[in-house]
């Protein structure tokens, strides 16, 4: 079960990344199948964008007595999720280009 520190790690994480992101690029709708890699970026920070919004929405509905606690719990826990493979895709394409750096020329 997801605590609270661990809810407020996830929200602080999605804030960051939200401050970080092109705020052209927001309103982007999802990639067309067969696009390139930079497509599938695009859609993959606008599904966390979606979750993260979907969370903060539970969140506040909570607060203001109108949500179920296990509707906080399951939203965040979607956009930590989706926070996760962003972050795993970013860690693959950094680790490929180290190891393009390192080849022979």
């Amino acid at each position: 079960m997801m605590t609270a520190l661990a809810a407020a790690k996830a929200y602080g994480a999605v804030q960051k990344t939200m401050a970080a992101a092109d705020p052209a690029a927001l309103g982007a709708e999802v990639a067309a199948p067969g696009g390139g890699f930079g497509d599938i970026l695009k859609s993959a920070m606008n599904d966390v964008m979606k979750t993260s919004k979907a969370a903060e929405g539970q969140m506040v509905a909570q607060a203001q007595g109108k949500a179920q606690l296990i509707d906080v719990v399951t939203a965040v826990s979607s956009a930590e999720q989706s926070l996760n493979t962003v972050m795993a895709i970013r860690d693959q394409v950094i680790s490929a280009y180290q190891e393009i750096m390192r080849m022979p020329i």
